[in-house]
């Protein structure tokens, strides 16, 4: 749905202007990013052209955010608290969409390009990531989980902003690189390129990239997805089997 909403802002946009807008031709480094067990983080390299009516740019040219957002899934926060001298799960909410990675990078800083509507319409920043919350809670109490999920999530490496991450060449070329942590989610990403000018979006471009585990790793992850309950019992044999091994090395060095 998203997908369909931000090409039509771009739409109303482009039809309230006076002049014919610029194009974006976007494209990425790879289309596929493979995890395996040697993987320590990757760098995705983002660039394109920005096509200008008549082929040159104007006397202000147009500036690059470009947004890599992984795949949502619905998140349990819980809230620690220390209670009688021990920490325990004092206060928990739900959130219905939020994104497994998500990284931002601009030309200059978002606040001096757009303006808080616009950013939050096309979700442009960490502060205006919609993460779709549940019911049962007030807005501080929302907000307080929100930002505590934002924090970590970026101190994980998984979260991330880069104010002037995006370098353009001869006002046309544009490119930004964005570091992939070890950690990342796999599944499919989207790469969003949002062409700025005038505190408007006048064209939005996307393209998607697959991240996913290979070799050892995908073998492991395809089990536990198709047979849950072997993987569960083939788990159990496993830990038991170290722990009986350790024991073995132990006793026979004492």
């Amino acid at each position: 749905m998203r997908r369909l909403f931000l090409p039509l802002l771009a739409w109303f946009a482009l039809s309230g202007a006076a002049e014919p807008a610029p194009n974006l031709v976007p494209d990425v480094s790879a289309r596929e990013v493979q995890i395996r067990t040697s993987f320590s983080g990757a760098q995705l390299l983002l660039f394109g052209a920005i096509l200008y009516p008549g082929g040159e740019a104007p006397e202000e040219p147009a500036e690059i955010a470009v947004v890599l957002r992984g795949p949502a899934e619905p998140l349990l926060i819980r809230q620690k608290k220390k209670i009688a001298g021990i920490w325990m799960n004092a206060d928990s909410h739900r959130f219905r969409s939020v994104p497994g990675f998500y990284a931002v990078a601009s030309s200059a800083p978002l606040d001096t390009l757009i303006d808080e509507r616009t950013a939050a319409i096309y979700e442009l920043g960490l502060e205006h990531l919609q993460l779709s919350p549940g019911p049962g809670a007030d807005a501080a109490t929302i907000r307080a989980f929100e930002e505590g999920l934002v924090e970590r999530r970026t101190r994980e490496g998984l979260y991330a902003d880069y104010p002037e991450g995006v370098e353009i060449s001869d006002e046309v070329l544009y490119r930004a690189r964005i570091p992939i942590p070890s950690r990342v989610p796999v599944g499919t990403y989207t790469a969003e390129t949002f062409l700025i000018s005038g505190g408007r979006v006048l064209a939005v471009a996307t393209r998607e990239i697959e991240i996913g585990k290979s070799g050892f790793e995908r073998m492991v992850a395809l089990a536990a997805q198709r047979r849950p309950f072997l993987y569960g019992l083939a788990a159990i044999a496993v830990s038991l089997f170290l722990g009986w091994f350790a024991a073995f090395v132990f006793s026979r060095r004492n």
